[in-house]
């Protein structure tokens, strides 16, 4: 019995002794803010990025009202979006942006932000959700802080999204006509070019409308959208494709009205 207890009392004493070297490594023995800083910043350097998380929380909770203790909080959400543990990067992100609306790093937060969204986008055939919340931090960004350096960035990752979320309704109408359901697919068709005309989509809208028209009959649409991609797109293989679908009627007439047709891509939605 002597001899188990005393076996046991060892095991306690090493589980200890254990314990203890994890906390030292963890840096959440007493230290002071800039040791703290520099371990964080070491690990960060060396991509040891849950550990630079850890050492920069512990700037924060161990001298909360130091200097470096806002920087910390900023850091320790890039470390952890360096580790692509996005979620607890937007926590730590929208707890620094409600704590420190005016501080000067406070445009990064939201650049940050809208990078874990952003960096998770994945292909159009997947669910856009992510897609349309990296678009609203993006959008979020460029309106509060247009002078920003880091908005001419923003911008140019707005249209990517934006060339996105098109190419996403541009599968869906495919999709529709495939099966079939052409009102559907002219529905995609139109948002494409209504609310993402600036993308490299925009050419082909334009001809699955003109080919979407002519499924139905509806030839005088059909023609009137032809020359329209022709007139903005007219090197492009998709107004050859659409010019070939046309009747031989429709053709003529898109030739001998060329003068007389409205060709900007806003007349599509014009009344009738």
């Amino acid at each position: 019995m002597r001899l188990s207890r005393f076996l046991s009392l060892i095991c306690l004493a090493i589980l200890l002794v254990s314990c203890g070297g994890t906390k030292e490594e963890l840096g959440q023995t007493e230290r002071s803010a800039e040791e703290l800083f520099d371990l964080a910043t070491n690990a960060l350097q060396a991509k040891k990025y849950k550990e630079a998380t850890s050492y920069y929380n512990e700037v924060e909770r161990q001298h909360p009202y130091s200097d470096l203790a806002t920087q910390a909080q900023i850091m320790s959400a890039y470390a952890s979006y360096q580790n692509e543990d996005y979620d607890d990067a937007v926590i730590a992100l929208n707890r620094f942006i409600e704590l420190h609306p005016g501080n000067e790093k406070v445009d990064y937060a939201y650049y940050l932000k809208a990078l874990c969204y952003y960096d998770q986008i994945s292909d159009v055939r997947r669910d856009q959700e992510l897609t349309e919340l990296a678009l609203n931090e993006l959008n979020r960004l460029i309106a509060q802080f247009p002078q920003s350096e880091y908005s001419r960035d923003a911008a140019l990752k707005r249209d990517l999204t934006f060339d996105h979320l098109a190419g996403k309704e541009m599968e869906i109408g495919r999709y529709y006509i495939n099966r079939g359901h052409i009102n559907a697919a002219i529905n995609r068709f139109r948002a494409v070019i209504q609310n993402y005309q600036t993308t490299t989509h925009t050419a082909e809208a334009l001809y699955r409308l003109v080919e979407s028209y002519m499924i139905l009959g509806v030839r005088t649409e059909a023609r009137n959208i032809a020359g329209v991609l022709g007139h903005n797109y007219p090197g492009s293989e998709w107004y050859k494709k659409a010019y070939d679908l046309l009747d031989e009627q429709s053709r003529q007439e898109l030739i001998e009205n060329r003068g007389f047709l409205d060709k900007t891509v806003d007349s599509i939605f014009k009344p009738e």
